[in-house]
């Protein structure tokens, strides 16, 4: 793992690897810079994948207080460390770090968002409630539960998903990065408190959605849609909200498919 030190002196770690184009990728919540590894032998083979590992977890550094604005900093910083135009994709909470960071960054040329969190507008008192439930067993120790809580309660996957999830090399890195859950969740709206600024991105967009996916991400997805002038959709089919370890090739053709045409 490379390091880039953050705008707020927080170290940012980030696995190099493939030639050709730089690719940064921006995991989501409880994620890592491995949840890719399943679809970097396809995308190496194109591009120069920077896989960041966000701040609180694996060998990133983190600061005492939590904002999402140093998450917006963090991704701004690793872009401004490439010398060429890059490319963008960020995953659900990552969507929304790169959302927030993507007026910031000169050298973006292209962006790709897959299932960004829900709008200020969709979250509900019964998400408050789970979010509650997650810091008591935060406290309680009970790690595991915090992420199975995730998935099924708030995310709405199928308990057979879960276990092939649980089955994942990377399932012990998701339940030890378990304390950065409930602070991203609590602030994963804030990505974009005033949607009409995002018509300011000018820059190609592709958003990502599964066909199977909860109906918030496809309502949140239209929203955005409509701020963003230069943007188009692609469906997933069969897919929800994880189709780089469900089906890694599919897409993997998909991000080709648009940063290449």
């Amino acid at each position: 793992m490379d390091t880039i030190l953050s705008t707020n002196h927080v170290a940012i770690a980030f696995k190099k690897t493939g030639t050709g184009t730089p690719l940064v990728m921006v995991h989501g919540t409880n994620g890592s810079h491995a949840h890719w590894n399943l679809c970097l032998p396809q995308l190496n083979q194109q591009f120069t994948v920077y896989a960041m590992e966000r701040r609180g977890r694996g060998e990133s550094g983190d600061a005492s207080e939590y904002s999402i604005e140093r998450e917006f900093e963090d991704v701004t910083a690793l872009a401004a460390s490439i010398n060429s135009p890059v490319d963008i994709l960020g995953h659900s909470f990552g969507a929304a770090c790169v959302l927030g960071a993507a007026q910031r960054i000169p050298n973006l040329r292209r962006m790709i968002l897959y299932e960004p969190p829900m709008l200020q507008e969709q979250q509900s008192p019964q998400r408050a409630a789970l979010l509650d439930r997650m810091e008591e067993m935060l406290v309680k120790g009970e790690h595991e539960q915090v992420v199975v809580t995730l998935l099924r309660d708030m995310m709405n996957v199928p308990q057979a998903m879960i276990d092939r999830v649980k089955a994942l090399p990377n399932w012990s890195d998701q339940v030890a990065s378990t304390h950065t859950i409930p602070r991203e969740l609590r602030q994963s709206h804030c990505y974009a408190p005033d949607l009409t600024a995002l018509k300011q991105i000018k820059i190609p967009v592709l958003f990502m959605l599964g066909s199977n996916s909860p109906a918030f991400f496809r309502q949140t997805t239209e929203t955005l849609q409509t701020h963003l002038p230069n943007s188009q959709v692609v469906v997933l089919e069969g897919q929800q909200h994880s189709a780089m370890l469900t089906a890694p090739e599919l897409f993997a053709n998909e991000i080709i498919r648009f940063l290449k045409q």
